[in-house]
């Protein structure tokens, strides 16, 4: 067995896990030794090894070594365990979670989120179900409060936050920055607070349990939780007045269009895409997020990459494409 540092990860298997974790599981699980803060997922497959991954590494749980990089010693899952953990996860109630099991996600408490695949029933070319789960991840929630403190005044004009679009690869952090920026802005941490609307269309940015956010999103902001985007952003310009919208992964023409009118409506716009650096530089009339934008939809373009690690800032952008900082 090869740790990757001190430090058991008991204590959040007692506080959010231990309840939907079969009793063998379970043990298993706690004796494992990573990091907290380096756990990001925990993978589930019918007859297949436990995975669990630290950023870009892998590991294999076993029975009763803890975490290997040893497949030949993995605990591997059957089905009856992961309908035991199905069972915990929705507390013996599918019904009641129905919207969230035709989304393929649903999130626990701690904010951690949980995925699954299986056999996906339709009705009407639209995902209905999905029954005879045989797959699951497990998302764990990591906030890293005051990862923006620097970038943020960045961002303003005097007291307004600037039009912000954070790009990246998958795997970047960007949403990691953007729920910090929405608390300290939120929380007056660069001027006055401010109220601001989160469109968390997955669930990512304030990941509510029960309608309470698990993250810290600061105290004036509201959430729409599990709201496609272009319905979240017509909803809170008509009834909740922010001053900054929030969103999550902009892809379609249609969630350009909303942010343009929110933009329009006098709403400073915090976004996040899918995208990278060299993406704008080649690929800008090519159909990519950049090709749909226009030219003044947003005056701050931040760049993240994970060279040397998630969450690196590779470059700020004004609305003219001019660099900004260093």
């Amino acid at each position: 067995m090869k740790a990757v540092c001190g430090g058991r990860i008991g204590v959040i298997m007692k506080q959010e896990f231990y309840k939907i974790f079969p009793a063998k599981l379970r043990d298993a699980m706690c004796r494992v030794e990573l990091a907290e803060e380096a756990l990001t997922e925990l993978r589930f497959r019918c007859g297949g090894p436990v995975m669990l991954l630290c950023g870009r590494k892998e590991y294999i749980l076993t029975p009763c070594h803890g975490a290997s990089e040893n497949l030949a010693d993995a605990y591997r899952m059957s089905q009856n365990e992961l309908k035991e953990m199905m069972e915990y996860i929705s507390n013996y109630s599918f019904y009641a979670y129905e919207e969230e099991i035709r989304q393929g996600f649903l999130t626990i408490q701690g904010g951690h989120r949980i995925g699954f695949c299986g056999k996906v029933v339709l009705e009407d070319g639209k995902i209905r179900t999905i029954r005879n789960i045989s797959f699951l991840n497990v998302r764990i929630a990591h906030e890293k409060k005051g990862c923006a403190e620097q970038l943020l005044p960045l961002l303003m004009e005097g007291e307004r936050l600037c039009h912000t679009l954070i790009i990246s690869p998958p795997g970047c952090g960007k949403t990691t920055l953007l729920r910090d920026i929405v608390r300290l802005v939120s929380d007056g941490r660069h001027g006055a607070g401010k109220k601001v609307g989160v469109v968390d269309e997955r669930s990512e940015i304030a990941a509510c349990y029960h309608g309470v956010p698990q993250n810290d999103v600061g105290l004036r902001t509201d959430v729409l939780d599990c709201c496609p985007k272009v319905l979240g952003i017509q909803l809170l310009l008509r009834s909740m007045s922010p001053e900054v919208i929030a969103v999550d992964e902009l892809g379609t023409k249609e969630d350009v269009e909303m942010v343009q009118r929110a933009v329009r409506s006098g709403c400073s716009i915090l976004a996040t895409a899918h995208g990278d650096k060299a993406e704008h530089q080649k690929r800008m009339r090519t159909g990519s997020i950049f090709s749909l934008l226009g030219d003044a939809t947003f005056e701050r373009y931040v760049f993240l990459s994970a060279k040397q690690h998630p969450g690196e800032i590779e470059a700020i952008y004004d609305e003219a494409w001019k660099p900004i900082g260093n």
